[in-house]
This record gives structure tokens, sequence and C-alpha cells, in this order.
């Protein structure tokens, strides 16, 4: 699947496969940063510094290889650096928060609140910005991803300690989360011509610059015990769920309503467990069966329905045009 082309080409069914997938890819970074853990002593805004840095490495190479777009296929950066410097200042919140939420109020209880909380952030910026509405069959499930999260996470009994100056973090991770979604689908909706992995290596420059200062503050360049595996996992964060996840993610949202993307992206959580369980060892409890069931249903159910409606639309739209 080709993404370099002009978003309007991209299907509705099209642009929900590069959700998904961009979603499936983030649930692996954190086995990555686990595995990372043992092979070093990488502090999570060092690790987040390295992630956006290496990803735009990975882009800006992506970008030397497939030579310059047409002339007039790109909006002019000097009409688009507002939204790029804000879509980057946004991801650096967004993961900054995440990690500082992690460490004050424990992972279970910042991935609900985070991951939670955002799904709901962006619909409601999405019907007070574009006018974006998800219908009474979105709403419901919405609602049944969201309980499918916290059976998810807190299933298994080990919740953790709900403390407020976590949750308070993870509230700003899911602010600046929401964000990056809703000036994206705005500038996809919008028919800029950006290429979303242009407008992905743009974002994580911004990003990279404003990590920077902390990670620097924190250790730049950690202590490594396992020099070429830490070297391949890094290489593997910067690619995938980075590089890849969020050209793609940046792609589907030209063409898939915010909300349901936030939601599609509750199958990261989904994935991370089943890598845990699979690759790590880790106990596979009644919470996170249930939990992964309800939320891929959820999710699969709202996807079906993003599709009913965008091919609806096409027909309204061909039918017109025939008038």
């Amino acid at each position: 699947m080709s993404v370099s082309v002009p978003s309007t080409t991209l299907s509705a069914a099209r642009g929900l496969i590069c959700v998904t997938v961009a979603a499936t890819a983030w649930g692996t970074a954190g086995a990555a940063a686990a595995l990372l853990a043992r092979t070093s002593d990488a502090g999570p805004v060092a690790l987040s510094f390295w992630r956006c840095a290496g990803g735009a490495v990975l882009l800006l190479a992506f970008a030397a290889g497939r030579g310059p777009r047409p002339r007039g296929s790109v909006t002019p950066y000097r009409r688009r650096w507002p939204h790029v410097l804000a879509v980057g200042l946004g991801l650096a919140i967004f993961q900054t928060a995440y990690f500082a939420a992690v460490v004050e109020t424990g992972l279970a209880v910042a991935t609900v609140v985070t991951l939670g909380s955002g799904p709901l952030l962006v619909a409601a910026g999405a019907r007070l910005t574009m006018g974006e509405r998800l219908g009474r069959s979105g709403a419901f499930a919405v609602a049944g991803a969201l309980a499918g999260l916290v059976v998810l996470i807190l299933g298994d009994g080990d919740g953790g300690t709900v403390r407020p100056s976590g949750v308070a973090c993870a509230l700003v991770s899911a602010a600046g989360y929401a964000c990056v979604t809703l000036l994206t689908r705005r500038s996809g909706r919008g028919g800029t011509g950006t290429d979303p992995y242009r407008a992905a290596l743009e974002s994580f420059v911004v990003g990279s610059v404003c990590l920077l200062p902390l990670a620097v503050a924190e250790g730049l360049l950690p202590s490594v015990r396992r020099p070429a595996e830490t070297l391949w996992l890094l290489v593997y964060m910067a690619a995938v769920p980075t590089a890849l996840a969020y050209g793609l993610y940046f792609a589907g949202l030209t063409v898939v309503r915010a909300a349901t993307a936030s939601v599609i992206a509750l199958v990261e959580p989904a994935t991370a467990a089943l890598i845990a369980v699979v690759l790590l060892g880790e106990r596979l409890s009644a919470g996170t069966v249930v939990g992964t069931a309800v939320l891929l249903g959820s999710v699969t159910a709202l996807g079906l329905a993003e599709a009913r409606s965008a091919a609806g639309a096409r027909r309204a739209a061909d039918a017109a045009a025939a008038a």
C-alpha cells in the first residue's frame, strides 16, 4: 500500500487498515522498551527522544530515496509551519506526560486514564471543531471499547495506586494525543496535499527539539550492557512503532473520522498484552482475555460502521453528480 499518493485517493477501507496497522505497531513499542530496560539504563524521556530522532532520520532517508514530489502537490511550508509546530509539540507532550504518569501512578492507571480519556477528548473536539458525529451506534462502540480497555488493564487486580499527580499527567498526555489527532484530521480533511510521511517527519523533528533538553537532563547517552541488542531495539523502535506507524496513522486520518481513529488506536494495549503473554512470559489472566475480546469486538463494530458510512456518503455524492 502506498501512502505517497495524494490523500484524496485513499479509500475509507484502506484508511481503516492504515489506522489499525499503526495501532498494532504501537503495541509492540512497550515490549521493545521492556527489552531495552534489560540491555541499558535508558530513561523514558531519553528513549522518547531517540525514538523521535531515529524516526525522523529514517523518514528523511525515505524521502531522499523517493525523490522530490511534483511541484504544487505539497502545501508550501510557510503555510504549514504553525500546524507542524503544534503537532510536534503535541507529540512531545503526549509521550513525556505519559511516562511521567507511569512513574507517578503506575502503568495500569496511567494507561487507562490516558487511552480512556483520549477518545472522549477527540470525539468532543471533532464535534466542536469539525462537526463530526459518531452517531448512536458509534457511541455504543466507544463505550464498549473503553469498558474493554478498563477490564484489560485492571482485570487482573493489579491496578496500581491512583495518585492525583499521576492522573493529572495522564490527562495532559491524553490532551496532547487529542490535539495531534484533531490537527492531523483537520489538515487531511482540508485537502492540503501533504504527504503523511512528510508530515510525520516534520513533526518528529519538532518533537525531538522539544525533548532534547529534558533528555540531556535525564541522561542522553545511557550505559549499555549489550550494545548490539540495544542498537537493534532502538532501530526497531524508530522504524516500526514510530516512522511507519505515525505515517500510516496520519494517512488514515485523511479519510477516517478523528473519534473513530482514536478508538481503533485502542488496539495498541491489546497488542501489547498479547506480546507480553507470548514473548515476555507474562501470565494470561481472565481480565486479559475478556478485556481484549470486548475491546476488539467494539473496535471491529466501529470500523464496520465507519466503512458503511463512507460507502453511503460516496453513493450519495455519485448520485448528486449524476443528477
